[in-house]
């Protein structure tokens, strides 16, 4: 893969980011964003090596493979286990939900520097495709380290970084601090990808000018926007700022999504799935938690399409 010229990265959220909206992402455009699978578990990956989450499909690559765990010979052997499907393997050292950390995954390897660095070489040894992590700025203000932690990766040969520039501590609350990835990228020599609070392409064009950052790595934002990957893109490589879309535009996307998750699933588990999706695509819309309320309680694609047309008649008439 070739990562001078990689820009923008979707990150990877669990229970959302599954083959469906990997592939809605290249359908809506984006044809250079780096996708990334749910996180794995590198444990999980060592006792069942073909998983359901392990689905994916060749439009979607560029693709990115992010494995967790905190035993070096098994993070080594997961690698390995991916690399002939993988463009890249991303460790986990930023995850900051308590069942993960609990386990001395995630972001707990932050404060143990020695065995993070032995999972890096360990799988370094093992791999020949490119190898990046995401980590956050530290378990908490005071125990900031990524600095140290970033060096110890490069030294380790990992290519390119993500910072989520929030500390364990603050979860995902308060603010990124773009102070910090702007040093982060005077401190180290490979590529720095920016992550958190990028919902606008004026976010982009804010954190890049402000960092130098090499580019953006981005979860949330991406969700209920399939076309978002596609604009940040097209605004690195000519400058335009293109609108995101209007609400029909959004409601097609929906539409779409529910079908393909369906096609994955069967209509009863994909309708569930699909419920978390809901607020990301109405957001904005005159009461949208009325309507998401109501959306919620419906068990049917064709009763869920006609609130939704409903939605975009009450607008049209407006």
């Amino acid at each position: 893969m070739d990562i001078k010229n990689l820009k923008v990265i979707q990150a990877p959220l669990a229970g959302i980011s599954d083959t469906v909206y990997r592939k809605l992402i290249r359908k809506y455009g984006a044809k250079e964003t780096l996708l990334t699978t749910e996180m794995l578990s590198s444990e999980a990956l060592n006792q069942v090596p073909d998983c359901n989450i392990l689905k994916f499909e060749r439009v979607e690559y560029p693709l990115s493979f992010q494995i967790a765990g905190h035993k070096p010979d098994l993070m080594a052997r997961a690698a390995k286990m991916l690399e002939n499907r993988a463009s890249v393997i991303d460790i986990n050292f930023g995850c900051p939900v308590q069942k993960i950390v609990k386990g001395g995954d995630g972001s707990s390897l932050m404060r143990n520097i020695p065995l993070a660095r032995k999972i890096v070489a360990a799988i370094r040894k093992e791999i020949k495709i490119p190898i990046s992590a995401k980590f956050r700025l530290g378990w908490s203000e005071e125990e900031k380290n990524y600095i140290e932690f970033a060096k110890m990766l490069e030294e380790e040969g990992v290519d390119f970084i993500t910072l989520h520039a929030r500390t364990r501590a603050q979860m995902y609350s308060g603010f990124a601090s773009l102070e910090d990835i702007k040093k982060l990228k005077e401190n180290v020599k490979i590529p720095v990808f920016a992550n958190g609070d990028i919902k606008t392409i004026e976010d982009v064009k804010r954190c890049i000018e402000y960092t130098n950052a090499d580019g953006v790595s981005i979860g949330r934002g991406f969700v209920g926007d399939f076309s978002f990957p596609y604009r940040i893109e097209q605004y690195f490589k000519t400058g335009r700022i293109i609108q995101e879309p209007e609400l029909d535009e959004k409601i097609k996307m929906i539409k779409l999504h529910l079908e393909e998750e369906i096609k994955l699933r069967g209509e009863e588990f994909g309708i569930k799935f699909m419920r978390k999706f809901y607020p990301f695509y109405i957001s904005g819309v005159k009461n949208a938690s009325k309507l998401r309320s109501r959306l919620v309680l419906l068990n049917g694609k064709e009763e869920i399409f006609e609130v939704l047309d409903s939605v975009l008649c009450l607008y049209a008439s407006d």
